[in-house]
């Protein structure tokens, strides 16, 4: 390691010393100690983790210093402790324009750490900046097949930490990887991982890169067994496409059809057996795919099963094919379509005999010739000498309809039918949306981070450490030199920040340039949580600091609707001196006055009330706040709207219109009909609708403070001790 430690007291603490002023960004202050320090004080490293001032400004992502401690001479391939080098860092942190100034100023990209890990393992990252990190480094032309020294390749490493993005092992295939790449720890290869996370495209691109699917690792598990483990039949039909062997047996004696059995999948299990994989072969413990399928309650799986055992060994009797050479072609011709319409020709729909036989041998068929020459006999047409391309690839002529290869493959829904048979269908509802914001609307720092409503957790700096502004009474008391590291910084949720009253992260956060109404994932903003929260001191900083009071949520909800409902009086009050609309509609058309009956408010309702809140809109279901007030049963909120409706009529307006909406039913009726029961109705009095409810009975109970009464218990005979044998004697 090309690594040069500080030794001896003076050199410590100048390197101590001179990391500081890196992590500070101070350059006049290093350019003045690189000066006047120990001589070669850039080349040093730290005693304890060997950390180089490079090491240091590459942490920090300071371009700046990077570039200019190079011009001063800083060793570009230094390595700390553990072998990394800058490059090294930079790449695991995924910082693209660091590692693009290191590579040109000809950083060694060759390199180890060590453990034997190159430039490449720092790569294996599923975020897009590591992605443009292997690009560049690959450009840069890094040991694409780097090995470490325990044995792992860095291309089986990638493809098994890779979880949904797998766009960074299709570029290294691209750029000459060994599709073959193995863990000489476990045996464990790519293809394997591939196919054990269910990645189609890559299985797909490990083969057509010429990755052998038969090898096995040290348990001698295949990449059949793993695509069975995981019941990925897509993966299993593409590795029978190129020849994989379907009925390996691994160290525990089972088979991929004991694993496909355990996971119960019918298809799976179905596919195994058709394409070869014995059903009667027992396991190490004696036991049976089938029985495996019966513990586990896979009914479907155990019924497949026993068939199979049926059927094994059997020829058919439609004089179609089904062995298991005959399935392999067929399956290898649906993976290599392509390129037998390539070899063929688009256009041309047949081909001679001949040159059928010529061009599977030059793709390299799974097949021998006189197998070739039945399948041949098969599907040639005998008047014309010619093969029908469309019927091989279909294989419908030679493979029996059971053991097709478009059989496993997702069928498109039959048609309902029409006309009487046909299924009635239910009334057509709108589906509600999901009230959470999406992500991609939700907004994020423009450099990376978590988004807006992650602020930084304000972090009170300790008082007793010395500093510029708090010197010590004595140098030898001077202890800044071993603050070289800052704390790491704490991301909390806005609202929770609001929730806790912790003001100084709030501040800290609009200081940054946060914004004051931002929502959170369910649309609500700092303002709102504190009103529904009561939290009085922060709805008064969030309005000094400029807050919009009448910004909704999802479903038109203003600051105001959720004070009212939680009953906040005094979050009211302020909230409608600074300008909050009182007469605001929700989504359903209520106002903060009626939200405020709902929750039994009287306080609340009395102040909006007094603030000129209107009694008579009427909201989506057509009730007024009366209606409201009434079927709460609250005697005291409907005693203060009552009084408000009599201070001031209902408006003709809305109440009018709410009538227009509901037109009289008089279709079908007689004029004489009508009048002989207004004759009826003449006669007698309309009782009162409800009078006896008891809604309307418990709120015509007054609200009387109850007498105190006493409850204490008094014994009507005073106990004693009892009497002992000696005392009932003499009485007697």
């Amino acid at each position: 390691m090309s690594t040069k430690v500080a030794e001896g007291r003076l050199e410590v603490r100048q390197i101590y010393r001179l990391l500081q002023l890196v992590n500070d960004g101070n350059k006049p202050e290093v350019e003045r100690i690189l000066l006047l320090g120990v001589e070669n004080l850039i080349h040093l490293t730290e005693p304890k983790d060997w950390i180089g001032v490079l090491h240091a400004a590459t942490l920090t992502n300071n371009l700046e210093m990077v570039s200019f401690l190079l011009s001063k001479g800083a060793q570009i391939n230094v390595q700390d402790k553990m072998g990394r080098t800058p490059a090294m860092m930079a790449t695991e942190l995924g910082n693209e324009a660091m590692l693009n100034l290191l590579i040109e100023n000809n950083a060694d990209l060759t390199l180890r750490d060590k453990e034997g890990q190159g430039v490449l393992f720092y790569c294996v990252y599923p975020t897009e900046n590591h992605a443009c990190c292997l690009q560049m480094v690959m450009a840069a032309r890094a040991e694409v097949n780097s090995v470490s020294w325990r044995g792992i390749h860095v291309f089986q490493q990638m493809c098994e930490k890779m979880e949904d993005s797998i766009s960074m092992c299709l570029h290294m295939l691209e750029n000459g990887v060994d599709p073959n790449a193995r863990n000489l720890e476990t045996g464990v290869t790519a293809l394997m991982e591939a196919a054990k996370r269910g990645f189609l495209e890559l299985v797909q691109a490990i083969l057509i890169k010429g990755g052998d699917p038969n090898m096995v690792d040290l348990n001698q598990l295949t990449a059949v067994h793993y695509a069975a483990m995981g019941s990925f039949l897509e993966v299993i039909m593409v590795l029978s496409g190129y020849c994989a062997r379907m009925c390996t047996i691994d160290k525990d004696e089972c088979t991929p059809l004991h694993y496909a059995a355990a996971t119960g999948d019918v298809k799976c299990c179905k596919f195994l057996a058709q394409r070869g994989c014995n059903p009667l072969i027992k396991d190490k413990d004696g036991v049976l795919p089938r029985q495996i399928a019966l513990d586990a309650s896979y009914k479907d799986v155990a019924k497949e099963m026993k068939k199979a055992e049926k059927q094994h060994g059997k020829r058919s009797s439609s004089g179609l094919m089904t062995v298991v050479w005959a399935l392999t072609l067929h399956d290898w011709s649906q993976v290599h379509e392509k390129e037998l319409w390539k070899a063929f020709g688009k256009d041309s729909a047949t081909t001679p005999t001949e040159r059928f036989i010529s061009v599977l041998e030059e793709l390299k068929a799974p097949i021998e010739v006189d197998q070739l020459l039945q399948v041949v006999s098969n599907i040639e047409e005998k008047t014309e000498c010619h093969i029908n391309i469309t019927e091989f690839i279909k294989g419908t002529k030679y493979i029996n309809k059971q053991f097709l290869y478009s059989t496993f493959l997702q069928q498109k829904k039959k048609k309902q039918p029409k006309g009487p048979k046909a299924k009635k269908k239910g009334k057509f509802v709108i589906p509600f949306p999901i009230c959470i914001l999406p992500p991609e609307n939700m907004p994020r720092r423009s450099g990376g981070g978590p988004p807006l409503y992650m602020i930084e957790k304000y972090n009170p700096i300790d008082s007793s450490h010395f500093n510029l502004y708090n010197p010590p009474l004595h140098p030898l008391l001077d202890d800044t030199r071993w603050y070289i590291d800052q704390p790491d910084k704490e991301f909390i949720a806005i609202n929770n920040c609001v929730r806790n009253e912790d003001v100084q992260s709030l501040d800290l956060a609009l200081k940054q340039g946060i914004p004051v109404d931002i929502h959170d994932p369910m649309y609500k903003t700092p303002l709102m949580v504190a009103c529904i929260e009561g939290r009085y001191d922060v709805v008064r900083y969030l309005i000094s600091k400029g807050v919009d009071v009448s910004k909704p949520d999802q479903f038109i909800w203003t600051p105001l609707h959720h004070a009212a409902c939680a009953g906040h009086v005094e979050i009211v009050e302020l909230l409608l001196e600074a300008g909050a609309a009182v007469d605001a509609l929700a989504l359903n058309g209520a106002t903060p006055l009626m939200r405020a009956i709902q929750s039994s408010r009287p306080s609340c309702v009395d102040v909006l009330l007094k603030s000129g809140a209107d009694v008579n809109v009427v909201n989506k279901t057509g009730q007024t706040c009366m209606d409201i007030a009434k079927s709460y049963a609250d005697a005291r909120v409907i005693e203060l709207i009552q009084e408000k409706m009599e201070m001031s009529p209902p408006s003709s307006g809305k109440m009018d219109e709410a009538k227009k909406d509901k037109p009289a039913k008089t279709k079908g009726k007689s004029k004489s009909g009508t009048v002989q029961r207004e004759k009826l109705a003449a006669g007698r009095t309309s009782p009162k609708k409800d009078s006896k409810g008891a809604i309307v009975q418990n709120a015509r109970i007054p609200l009387v403070k109850p007498s105190a009464v006493e409850i204490a218990f008094v014994p009507k005979t005073a106990w004693e001790k009892p009497s002992i044998t000696m005392m009932i004697n003499r009485e007697m």
